[in-house]
C-alpha cells in the first residue's frame, strides 16, 4: 500500500535529517518504526502526510507512493483525500468542544449524515467510557481519555492508513495494554498502520514488521519476532543485556550501536 523509496528530508534548506530511508506498509498490516527521539520517526511520518510544508521541510529526493499515486510532492489536504490520517504526537484536541464534537470534526469530509452517525457508535463500541462522558468538555480529560478520542476522531475519517505517533507515551501500563489491543482490533477491522514508538516492547507484541531508525537511517528491520529476539533490540530498546540484566539505553556508547547494528 504504501511505499518510501529513498527519502532524504531537508528542513529550511540547510539540514538532513532523513538520509536514504525506505520503508514499505503492505495492506493490512502493522509496521513499526522503532528509534530513539531525534532518530527521524516523526519526520518520516510528516513526509508521508504531507505536514512537512508547514513546518518548512520537504522531500529532496527519492519518493513516496501509496498505491499507484506519488504523494511526496502532494500537500496535506490531498493526501489526505486519499486516506491518509496522521495521529500527532502530543493528543491534541479542540479542547473548547465536546467529546462527541471532536469526533464529529473528523468527518468533516464527509457528507452522508445517517453514516456519521452510525460510525460514532462504532468509536463508542471500540471505547465505550467515551460515551458516557461524550456532553464533556475535551480539555479537562485525562490523558488516556484524550489518546481514545484522538484515535476515534481518526477513525471517523474511513482512513485507509493510519499514522500513529507515540500513542502510548505519558500513558499508564494497563492505559498502554488497553490503547493497543484497541489498535490490534481497529487493524484486524481493515485499518493498515505504521506506528512510531520508543516502546519497542509493545510495539513488537502487535506489530507484524519493524524497522529501527537511527540518526535518519533504516538500520535494522526484520518480523516482529525475530527483532524481539534479536540481541541488540533487546539491549538498546528493551534494556536487556546478554545475561538478562537491565542496562541504561544511555550507557552506550553512538559509535558502538552504528557498529553493531551495520555490521
Amino acid at each position: 500500500m504504501l511505499n518510501l523509496n529513498n527519502i532524504e528530508v531537508i528542513y529550511n534548506n540547510v539540514i538532513l535529517v532523513l538520509k536514504g530511508v525506505s520503508l514499505k506498509v503492505p495492506e493490512g498490516k502493522i509496521i513499526t518504526l522503532l528509534g530513539a527521539n531525534g532518530a527521524g520517526k516523526t519526520t518520516t511520518l510528516k513526509a508521508i502526510s504531507g505536514l512537512l510544508h508547514t513546518e518548512l521541510g520537504e522531500v529532496t529526493d527519492g519518493n513516496i507512493y501509496l498505491g499507484e499515486n506519488r504523494i511526496d510532492q502532494m500537500g496535506p489536504e490531498e493526501i489526505f483525500s486519499l486516506g491518509v490520517v496522521q495521529i500527532l504526537e502530543g493528543r491534541l484536541l479542540f479542547e473548547q468542544l465536546t467529546v462527541e464534537e471532536n469526533l464529529v470534526i473528523g468527518a468533516i469530509s464527509r457528507r452522508n449524515k445517517n453514516a456519521i452517525q452510525e460510525d460514532i457508535k462504532k468509536v463508542y463500541g471500540l471505547f465505550p467510557k467515551l460515551e458516557t462522558m461524550k456532553q464533556r468538555t475535551s480539555g479537562y480529560l485525562s490523558g488516556g481519555e484524550r489518546q481514545m478520542i484522538v484515535i476515534g476522531r481518526a477513525l471517523m475519517s474511513n482512513p485507509k492508513i493510519m499514522l500513529l505517533d507515540e500513542p502510548s507515551m505519558g500513558l499508564s501500563p494497563l492505559l498502554v495494554e488497553e490503547i493497543f489491543q484497541i489498535i490490534k482490533r481497529i487493524n484486524k477491522d481493515g485499518t493498515t498502520m505504521l506506528l512510531v514508538e520508543q516502546n519497542a516492547s509493545v510495539a513488537l507484541s502487535v506489530a507484524d514488521y519493524g524497522y529501527v531508525m537511527e540518526d535518519g537511517r533504516i538500520v535494522m528491520s526484520g518480523p516482529s519476532e525475530r527483532l524481539i529476539d534479536n540481541e541488540d533490540i533487546k539491549e538498546f530498546y528493551l534494556g536487556l543485556s546478554f545475561m538478562g540484566k537491565r542496562r541504561s539505553y544511555r550507557e552506550v556508547k553512538h559509535y558502538k550501536r552504528r557498529k553493531r547494528w551495520l555490521g
